[in-house]
């Protein structure tokens, strides 16, 4: 038996990382919001006991360090059954290395998959405790929309939907952030408002130029990355209505209520940056396609 899931990428509408936590990690405040630039993840029973990935996306591990490894070893803990065959083909669009939780998708697909694999009828709340056991993303992942996240991401509040017509995502080949350095880096700024406050004041206005205008990350501000300020103004030049980073980098993405100015956006960067992505926002995360 095969399932295969649809896994959303999703973009930051804003992202503030409020300070260092005695257990290491980071307190967060962001605006997650899921999009349709989606990786396909295929689970289906194997011979040989083991939990085995393929993919063909250059630079993904197809051993332990992949997260649908992970995803798939935490699952059979928590619902305390022995570890069984299972083979995860991964086909991927979702940029790596980008702030668009490509990886945390994936993870979040394989508990999905495995759930109706093994018809054992988890509830949403149990997948996603399951997903907070993999990593900080993976319960937005499962769920999907437009949330607010806040502790180390994993706690979630639904917000009003966001409507725009299209969103363009574009990530420069040539940048590769450390997550490590880069939270150095955001720990070092000045103190200052909590953006997603205003961005979830914004949503529910369902003003479009007061959601646009507070588009913010942290980490955008602390990397100063010129290729990702070179995209912003490609974009705004291009009539997108906001742009910013997502994640900790380095995709970047317009917001757009003009389908007509999202698709000139999208052949002006094309034609420059291969990774580069025309999408519209999603009301949920990973969905069973068959």
């Amino acid at each position: 038996m095969n399932v295969r899931v649809k896994a959303p990428a999703k973009i930051n509408l804003s992202l503030d990382v409020l300070g260092k936590r005695p257990d290491g990690y980071h307190e967060l405040a962001t605006v997650m919001q899921s999009v349709s630039l989606f990786d396909t993840v295929t689970v289906s029973e194997s011979e040989g006991g083991k939990v085995t990935v393929s993919c063909d996306y250059e630079g993904v591990p197809c051993d332990e360090r992949n997260i649908c490894v992970k995803a798939a070893k935490r699952f059979f803990d928590y619902c305390r059954l022995n570890e069984s065959g299972v083979h995860i083909r991964i086909d991927k669009q979702i940029p790596t290395q980008a702030g668009l939780a490509g990886g945390s998708a994936d993870g979040a697909a394989v508990i999905m998959a495995l759930n109706r694999l093994f018809d054992l009828r988890l509830t949403a709340a149990e997948m996603r405790a399951i997903g907070e056991r993999v990593g900080a993303d993976v319960p937005f992942c499962i769920e999907g929309g437009t949330k607010l996240c806040t502790g180390i991401g994993a706690d979630m509040k639904k917000l009003p939907s966001f409507n725009c017509s299209d969103i363009v995502i574009c990530k420069p080949s040539t940048v590769s952030v450390s997550t490590a350095e880069a939270y150095k880096k955001v720990d070092a700024l000045a103190a200052h408002p909590c953006y997603t406050d205003e961005m979830v004041k914004a949503l529910y206005s369902r003003d479009m130029f007061m959601i646009t205008s507070t588009i913010f990350n942290d980490f955008e501000l602390a990397l100063q990355i010129p290729e990702v300020n070179e995209i912003k103004k490609i974009m705004l030049t291009q009539k997108a209505r906001g742009a910013g980073m997502s994640g900790s980098g380095s995709a970047v993405f317009g917001v757009f209520t003009s389908s007509s100015k999202a698709e000139k956006c999208f052949e002006a960067l094309k034609a420059q940056y291969p990774d580069t992505f025309l999408c519209k926002p999603v009301n949920s995360g990973c969905e069973i396609i068959d």
